[in-house]
């Protein structure tokens, strides 16, 4: 199809920048399909819209890294390797979100109603949960990484069972995140003009930089560890799909896997501090 063959894994890892323009531009035709052809569920269909532009590029990625596995010997350099395509992942990652910030602030009030409905239900859920206070954050903070990791788990699943499925679950937090960025942008431009009658450009992009910053600070460990997670569930599936169980080198694989893993859940304890103890403070 024509975006599958816009860019391959190959040139990603050589200029990862590039999927940020891809995933905006993923993003961008998925949002005005699904606005265009399915209105009212349009929440969701934007969702599998990205996700099946982006699951090529995504599944030919991790075949790429599971080779890696079968030619190079020293684990580190493996991890090296791996980090690329992290690196090109989260950029088609940040470029999904920051277009839904955009046309969420762009799009009228009717439209983003019906285009984001479902990734606001979600946002409402969890939005009043943290409060800064150190006691009461300790046991908001377990719930958090465990939800996180049940996330990590599915990720992990669905990368083994579908190859790259994860990339669903990716484009459905992005999408997420976008939202609340969004919202968060145009809630406090409203609230500029309100006061001031107009929107000076110096406050404009105050604003914007806040927003991008507020879900940024604990969203990007947390996006990382769903990346490692996903990579890792796809290299095991690849590995079982191209009968690798039986080389030697299975055990590299099974190797790498776990460090894979553990490297998410650092991740994602990171994360979960950041959202308890630091965001609140800040914002």
């Amino acid at each position: 199809m024509v975006v599958e063959s816009l860019i391959n894994p190959f040139k990603a890892e050589k200029s990862p920048w590039q999927m940020f323009f891809l995933g905006f531009l993923y993003t961008s035709i998925g949002i005005f399909l699904s606005l265009w052809i399915f209105r009212d569920e349009a929440s969701l269909i934007m969702v599998f819209m990205i996700t099946m532009a982006a699951l090529p590029i995504f599944y030919n990625a991790i075949k790429l890294e599971e080779s890696k596995d079968m030619v190079m010997d020293k684990e580190t350099e493996i991890l090296k390797e791996h980090n690329k395509a992290i690196s090109f992942f989260m950029y088609m990652f940040v470029g999904i979100t920051i277009a839904c910030a955009v046309w969420y602030s762009l799009l009228p009030a009717e439209t983003i109603n019906n285009l984001f409905d479902k990734q606001t239900g979600t946002i409402q859920s969890i939005n009043n949960q943290v409060s800064g206070n150190a006691v009461y954050s300790l046991n908001i903070f377990a719930k958090i990484f465990f939800n996180n990791f049940k996330v990590l788990a599915f990720s992990i699943l669905f990368s083994f069972v579908y190859g790259a499925g994860a990339i669903f679950i990716l484009v459905w937090n992005g999408t997420v995140i976008g939202a609340a960025i969004g919202n968060f942008i145009r809630a406090n431009i409203s609230s500029y003009t309100h006061s001031l009658g107009f929107l000076e450009t110096g406050n404009y992009f105050h604003v914007v930089s806040l927003g991008l910053l507020k879900y940024s600070i604990h969203g990007i460990p947390e996006i990382l560890a769903y990346f490692y997670g996903g990579l890792a569930g796809g290299i095991l599936s690849v590995a079982l799909i191209r009968k690798h169980f039986a080389s030697e080198k299975f055990s590299k694989i099974m190797i790498d896997f776990s460090e894979l893993v553990l490297i998410a859940v650092g991740f994602l304890v990171a994360a979960a501090f950041l959202e308890v103890y630091i965001t609140p403070v800040l914002f």
